[in-house]
């Protein structure tokens, strides 16, 4: 949302709270004081959601450096299993060289 929308929605809520507050109780000092609490909730929940939302991304952070772990540790494995493969066929071969070469 951009930041003018923003400011006018507020402004029109804000508007309207004094209004609405004015007409139900005829007094110009309690509507300013219904304003400006009412501001002051508004505030309050901006500042909760923008916290939520660096809390959220932090967290989906962590979980992408956890993925990328894990993917690189399956990488480290499997580059292990292929040379632990290549270790295994070498001493096969010499024993079934060495074994042909006992044979007459």
């Amino acid at each position: 949302m951009r930041f003018i929308i923003f400011c006018r929605l507020l402004g029109l809520v804000l508007c309207g709270n004094a209004v609405t507050v004015y007409f139900a109780s005829h007094s110009f000092r309690l509507a300013v004081v219904t304003t400006l609490g009412c501001s002051l909730l508004l505030q309050l929940g901006y500042f909760a959601s923008v916290l939520f939302l660096i809390w959220r991304s932090s967290c989906a952070g962590k979980a992408g450096q956890e993925a990328d772990l894990v993917d690189r540790s399956q990488e480290v494995r499997s580059s292990d299993d292929e040379h632990w493969n290549e270790t295994q066929d070498v001493p096969r071969r010499n024993q079934t060289l060495g074994i042909s070469l006992l044979l007459p």
